[in-house]
């Protein structure tokens, strides 16, 4: 095969390393930017928090004025041979060009204001809240256990489930502490099992609901109004309590509705998931990035100023590196502007894009404002991306992770798109606005005859609006509203 030479000419788009930057800073959501500037903050010497910039003119002004002062006393104090001493160590406005950085520049630090201790946040500080199992243990390590039940204990502590259930059999735990105690039997593991089901909170290391219940309902005075009937159906008829056949129940505990209502009013009153009530779980605040309030019958849209970071450029780096000499400290320092320019540069192009996208969603979405959901209008990305001339991956970043304070709530901004369904007359209506009117007609309804999905179905097709069953089933799951037949209740 002739090797040869040629020539093409191409074009092709390559994303730079600022557009990267720029795209990087976009789909950050608003704590995640605070954390991306702290990070430039610590590698970049040109940045600064607003603040540190407005201390260090403070700090040059205070120390210009003490200059000033104390040269007036030279001038009438030393002698002329002092005064020529001290105008040549000043650094003139006009460097020669073969000066080194060390012969212009002393490495003095930067004034800056001495740092006040920190007070403390509470609203931001997590507790440590102790994890189930390590609330369990604590009580184990209190409650007098031989060597081998306090294995068997540890091994059932660490076996359950977040709810606080048992999620291994009897023979499973045995099997896991038999190497070290040999003896160790099924009648005693079981021993040791009814012993951490009396732990705080009761109930727990129930094997299923009916134990969990039955724990809890042991521990009330038997003398209460009701209690053999609880017992009773907690014992025998679980099952028909959980698919709400209250006929059968009736029937077979030999109660009228009134009376069974009773029964299942104290069965309410015990925990089904007592895991759940002490969880290590960590709060998460949501740091709303846009504001929206209503001026003068106007919708005014703003960004959230207290969020966003307010980072500038180090007037005293900035004047070293224009004013240095040639030199590898000058390049490092002109390098490190450059960055820091274009990393401004980002932020604002950040804050931009997202009060446009922003204004555009809320001029959309005006209807919700005014009404709640359901006047909430179909949306999609496409539109928003049309209306601000931007793409549509451009205006997925901008809104994922960004939320929106409201006098209705705090929103993300992912929440004002939805699908659109036909109506009847021909226009549309947003998925929204469907699931807001299924959980309305929800709340109405019969509680001892809830509303099928078909049922709810034609009664939006009265209004209307031309949704099939199984995409109210659909909506219905989305929204944790549990089916017909699991929502009724006696009374």
């Amino acid at each position: 095969m002739k090797q040869s030479l040629q020539l093409r000419l191409g074009q092709h788009l390559t994303m730079t390393p600022q557009l990267q930057q720029a795209i990087r800073l976009l789909q950050l959501s608003a704590l995640e930017l605070q954390a991306e500037v702290q990070e430039a903050l610590d590698s970049n010497p040109l940045l600064e928090m607003a603040e540190e910039a407005a201390q260090n003119e403070r700090a040059d002004s205070d120390r210009a004025t003490q200059d000033r002062e104390g040269g007036d006393a030279a001038v009438n104090d030393q002698p002329d041979d002092d005064i020529n001493l001290q105008d040549s160590q000043n650094i003139p406005e006009e460097l020669p060009v073969d000066s080194a950085w060390d012969d212009v520049y002393d490495y003095a630090p930067t004034a800056m204001a001495t740092p006040a201790a920190p007070e403390r946040d509470f609203e931001q500080s997590d507790s440590a809240t102790p994890s189930l199992q390590e609330h369990l243990k604590w009580q184990m390590m209190l409650t007098p256990f031989s060597p081998a039940d306090a294995a068997i204990a540890g091994a059932i502590i660490d076996s359950l489930g977040e709810d606080g259930y048992l999620q291994t059999s009897l023979e499973e735990l045995r099997n896991s502490v038999i190497d070290d105690f040999e003896e160790v039997e099924l009648d005693e593991v079981e021993a040791v099992l009814r012993r951490v089901q009396h732990f705080d909170p009761l109930g727990v290391a129930g094997r299923d609901l009916r134990e969990t219940l039955l724990i809890q309902l042991n521990q009330y005075d038997k003398s209460i109004e009701w209690y053999a009937e609880a017992k009773l159906l907690l014992e025998e008829h679980i099952q028909l309590l959980g698919s709400r056949d209250f006929t059968q129940l009736t029937r077979r505990l030999k109660l009228s509705r009134d009376e069974l209502q009773q029964v299942v009013s104290l069965i309410q009153q015990l925990n089904p998931r007592p895991g759940a009530t002490i969880s290590a779980s960590h709060s998460e605040y949501i740091v709303p990035d846009v504001m929206v309030k209503k001026d003068k019958g106007k919708w005014k849209v703003e960004l959230n100023t207290d969020s966003l970071p307010k980072v500038s450029i180090n007037q005293h780096y900035a004047r070293m590196a224009q004013n240095g000499a040639r030199g590898d400290d000058t390049t490092y320092l002109k390098n490190q502007m450059k960055e820091a320019r274009w990393f401004i540069k980002s932020l604002q192009s950040r804050h931009e894009t997202l009060l446009k996208v922003a204004s555009c969603i809320v001029e959309h979405q005006r209807g919700f404002l005014e009404y709640g959901e359901e006047a909430m209008k179909p949306l999609v990305l496409h539109d928003i991306a049309e209306a601000v001339e931007m793409h549509e991956s451009t205006i997925s970043r901008v809104t994922t992770r960004k939320y929106m304070r409201t006098p209705r709530g705090v929103f993300e901004l992912k929440y004002f798109f939805s699908s659109h369904v036909s109506t009847a007359s021909g226009g549309e209506c947003s998925a929204t606005a469907i699931r807001a009117l299924i959980k309305k007609l929800v709340a109405a309804e019969n509680v001892t005859k809830p509303l099928s999905d078909s049922k709810i179905a034609s009664l939006l097709e009265d209004q209307g609006i031309n949704v099939a069953r199984r995409t109210i089933a659909k909506y219905r799951e989305a929204m944790m509203i549990p089916p017909s037949n699991e929502r009724k209740r006696l009374a």
